[in-house]
């Protein structure tokens, strides 16, 4: 390493872009599919409907918990949510194909799991989805804190 020039390698944001690597759960099925399934089975998250095609009372149950419309309860999604992420970077994480007919795959910053956008959650929050690599970065770095 007798060229390496630090102040170089710091200035162009190369250091900040190595700590920032893909989440985990997007590289490692086996942590993915452990933390949905617990998103899954936490009373104060109920990650869903399974199937979107068939959601059973998922809807009912959340527009009951969140003392609302199954309407209300119905556009609340993934998808819209202020953790969904679908930035550029985050794309560039996602293994395979990104979408399907009833909407796309993301990363959920408050589960730490690939979430579709057509699904929701106890947790979810108005604001998103995540569309920049910037504000991707800095749910990564307070995750990270």
């Amino acid at each position: 390493m007798d060229n390496f020039d630090l102040k170089k390698y710091l200035a162009e944001g190369k250091l900040y872009k190595a700590a920032m690597v893909c989440p985990l759960p997007t590289q490692d099925l086996k942590l993915n599919t452990q933390n949905r399934d617990s998103a899954i089975k936490a009373d104060y998250i109920k990650y869903g409907p399974l199937n979107v095609d068939e959601p059973g009372d998922y809807w009912e149950e959340l527009a009951e918990h969140w003392d609302t419309t199954v309407e209300a309860a119905e556009q609340s999604l993934c998808g819209n949510c202020v953790a969904f992420d679908i930035s550029p970077r985050m794309e560039d994480c996602m293994p395979g194909p990104l979408s399907d007919d009833d909407g796309r795959l993301g990363y959920c910053w408050m589960h730490s799991f690939k979430c579709h956008s057509a699904r929701s959650c106890r947790t979810w929050a108005k604001g998103g989805p995540i569309v920049k690599n910037t504000i991707s970065y800095e749910w990564q770095e307070r995750k990270n804190e």
